[in-house]
């Protein structure tokens, strides 16, 4: 896209940003579920570019998301740390690796990885009952508030090294494939690790700014990466950020989850057969 954008092409630009924020926020994943594919399918954008703009915007939901969680003091610092030694290792070998893929690679590679969150974020919300398992036999303790259930909540982390491993294998996916790697590192944190779901989803957003600029210097040195949009995408991204850890504190997620999970079932069908 030419650096004049028509003002039709700035509003979806700020829009998409807005609801790929929003959503990424609340679930955890950074936003790059949605975001690429709206710019893939609906601006045209090549693929390579996109997920360059999508690293950027995963910063953007990193920032917002993190200072509002740890004000709110829900994330897991300790573990989110640890993890991330892990996950930039990840990220760096992806970066690498997908300048020698091609765009309809990547395409393909992308529409998979969100059939695949889909089925795994369905299985999850089928699995959730209205009391999550608490695990005080682990190791690094931490409490949160939750304020939709109106009470504090102590928990401990299980499973640390198996998270970890995940955590490899999330930060290549993110430098792959531009998304923020908490499509792995959320389920991770809550069914293997067994932490509070508001706890994994903010530490998830925490860590993923960190495992973003660990790529984003790549697509950089490669010209992948269009300032004008991508500033822009950020925006839109920051502001829907905002939202998402707002509405977070409200609400359980269940009905929102399946609504997700859905919309990424057609966007993989869409995108797999562009």
């Amino acid at each position: 896209m030419e650096f004049r954008m028509p003002i039709i092409s700035f509003i979806l630009l700020l829009f998409g940003g807005f609801i790929a924020g929003t959503f990424g926020a609340l679930l955890g994943l950074g936003g790059g579920v949605l975001l690429i594919p709206f710019l893939v399918m609906i601006l045209g954008i090549p693929m390579h570019q996109a997920i360059a703009t999508s690293i950027i915007a995963v910063i953007a939901t990193s920032s917002a998301g993190a200072a509002m969680n740890l004000e709110r003091r829900i994330v897991h610092i300790r573990l989110g740390m640890l993890l991330e030694i892990a996950t930039v290792t990840g990220a760096i070998l992806g970066g690498i690796t997908a300048n020698y893929l091609s765009a309809n690679v990547l395409a393909k590679l992308f529409s998979g990885l969100l059939f695949l969150v889909a089925l795994v974020m369905m299985w999850r919300v089928r699995q959730h009952t209205d009391q999550e398992p608490i695990y005080t036999d682990g190791a690094l303790p931490s409490s949160l508030y939750d304020d939709a259930a109106g009470k504090n909540v102590l928990y401990t982390v299980k499973k640390i090294p198996v998270a970890m491993l995940i955590s490899i294998v999330a930060g290549n996916v993110s430098g792959l494939l531009g998304v923020g790697g908490g499509i792995f590192k959320v389920p991770a944190m809550h069914i293997l690790s067994g932490i509070p779901m508001k706890a994994a989803t903010a530490t998830s957003n925490f860590m993923i700014g960190v495992t973003a600029a660990a790529s984003a210097f790549i697509y950089f040195a490669h010209g992948h990466l269009n300032p004008f949009i991508a500033s822009i995408a950020a925006l839109g991204v920051l502001a829907g950020s905002m939202t998402g850890v707002r509405i977070s504190r409200r609400i359980h997620g269940k009905v929102l989850t399946w609504i997700f999970a859905l919309a990424l079932l057609g966007i993989s069908v869409q995108l797999y057969l562009r």
